[in-house]
Parts: C-alpha cells; sequence; structure tokens
C-alpha cells in the first residue's frame, strides 16, 4: 500500500503536469516523450521550496527540472502499465487532488479573510485571564474510594510524610515522585483540583478530598510564585495560527449545517 500511495502521487502529478506537445508553446519547461511540462509546474515547484527557505539558485532550478522529469518519465510507465486504471490508485490519486484543491482554498480564504491584530490581542489577553496570576507547585496523591484519601488525610495530621503515603497514589505520573506535579497554573487542571489549589496556602493540603472525574484527590501546596505570561510578540504567530483553525472550523460546521448529506 506504501508503493501504491508513492505511484498515486507520482500519477497524479504526471496527470497535473503533462499537456500534449501539440498544445505547448511558449510556456513549455521541457517535452518528455512528447508530453510538455509546463513553466508554470516549475514555478510552483520552486515557489515551494522558496517558502522552505531555499535560495532559487540556477543549480535549484536545474534540480527542480531534473525531478519533473523524473516523476514524468515514472508516471508515463505507470500508465503504461494500466495502473492508472486500478481502481486503488485511481482514488488515491482523487484524494491526493482533493487535498491539493482543499489546500488552495484554505490559503485563498485565509488571505480574503485575515485574522486582525485587535483579534490577536484579544485572544492573547484570554491566556493571560486564564493563565491567572500565580504558579503553584503541588503534590496530589490520587484514590478510588473517598474513605481511602481521608484516611491519608488523617495520617498527614499525624505527622507522615506526603511523599511516602503518594506511593499508593493511582497517578503512574506521579507517584514515584512523592505525587510531584511540579509548576503549573490552576488553569491547568480540572476545575475542582485547579480551585482547591487556589484554596491553599503555602505547606497546606486539603482537609477534605477533592472529587474529580479521576477519583479522590488529597493536593498540597508547597509553594507559590508570581506567573509572566510569554511575551505578545513570543506567541503571536502561534495565535495567529490557532485563530485560523477556529475560523476554517467554523466555516466546515457552517458548510455541514446548509450540505444536504445523505
Amino acid at each position: 500500500m506504501h508503493n501504491l500511495s508513492k505511484l498515486a502521487s507520482a500519477l497524479l502529478l504526471g496527470a497535473m503536469i503533462s499537456l500534449p506537445a501539440v498544445a505547448a508553446k511558449s510556456g513549455t519547461l521541457v517535452t518528455v516523450n512528447g508530453v510538455a511540462i509546463s513553466d508554470s509546474v516549475g514555478n510552483a515547484f520552486l515557489a515551494e521550496q522558496e517558502a522552505q527557505g531555499t535560495a532559487a539558485t540556477p543549480e535549484l532550478k536545474n534540480a527542480i527540472k531534473e525531478e519533473l522529469i523524473r516523476r514524468e518519465l515514472l508516471a508515463q510507465e505507470a500508465k503504461k502499465m494500466g495502473l492508472d486504471k486500478q481502481a486503488d490508485v485511481a482514488a488515491q490519486a482523487d484524494l491526493a487532488r482533493q487535498a491539493i484543491f482543499i489546500r488552495a482554498f484554505i490559503q485563498d480564504y485565509i488571505k480574503k479573510h485575515p485574522i486582525s491584530d485587535a483579534q490577536v490581542q484579544a485572544a492573547y489577553d484570554r491566556v493571560k485571564t486564564q493563565m491567572g496570576g500565580t504558579e503553584y507547585k503541588v503534590r496530589h496523591i490520587l484514590v478510588e474510594q473517598e474513605a481511602d484519601a481521608k484516611l491519608i488525610i488523617v495520617n498527614l495530621k499525624k505527622g507522615d510524610k506526603f511523599e511516602d503515603l503518594a506511593k499508593q497514589s493511582k497517578d503512574p505520573g506521579s507517584r514515584e515522585k512523592g505525587g510531584d506535579l511540579g509548576w503549573s497554573s490552576p488553569a491547568n487542571y480540572v476545575k475542582p483540583f485547579g480551585e482547591a489549589v487556589t484554596g491553599l496556602g503555602k505547606g497546606k493540603f486539603t482537609e477534605t478530598p477533592v472529587k474529580t472525574d479521576f477519583g479522590y484527590h488529597v493536593i498540597l501546596v508547597e509553594d507559590s510564585r508570581p506567573l509572566t505570561p510569554p511575551p505578545f510578540e513570543q506567541i503571536k504567530q502561534q495565535l495567529t495560527q490557532r485563530l485560523q483553525q477556529e475560523q476554517i472550523q467554523k466555516l466546515v460546521i457552517d458548510l455541514r449545517a446548509k450540505a444536504k448529506i445523505q
């Protein structure tokens, strides 16, 4: 199947770049066995390389020409064998062609519906609000039964070490580290857990079990410190891309709502 995927890609490219020789005029980059490969295909290939940071040197242009010749030769051989008529290969070629159209549409849509600086700034402000102004160094012990959590609290009050009691935790990620979850914003935890964290002082643990979908937690806040969000310029591109993704997701939802799907 992997080889078929490669072959389908070759067939697709061949279908896209091949034109009858009689139709070839001044826009022809090269002709392979009477089949013309247009300049526009070479330019598209070059643009992709430039977008990846490669300089458009004469050597690169020649390498692209050789690559297009190689692909056309392989595509022609595949057609001679009738592989372009095979259902699975044709289906993969259709999917690849569809992906190209979709990519072109998304690029065009984003260009025509740009994310404004105000939208990015608003997203940044939301991130800052969600993060809050403080992060906490937290330990926890997770158990299935509330009675077990209550017993742990009793033992903590007797003077048992949190790290020792954490060996019975059901959380494999923190169990071997004495329940240590490291530094984090409360917003990164599920709501009941995060609210419990913000309600604890330094060195304090929850005196009643905290219930979440995972079970019952005993939580210890070891320390806290001011949380400084990353500078706007540092995450501006990331936020823009996220907003673009949300924009496309909304478009798909709207299109699906209007579509007749049987």
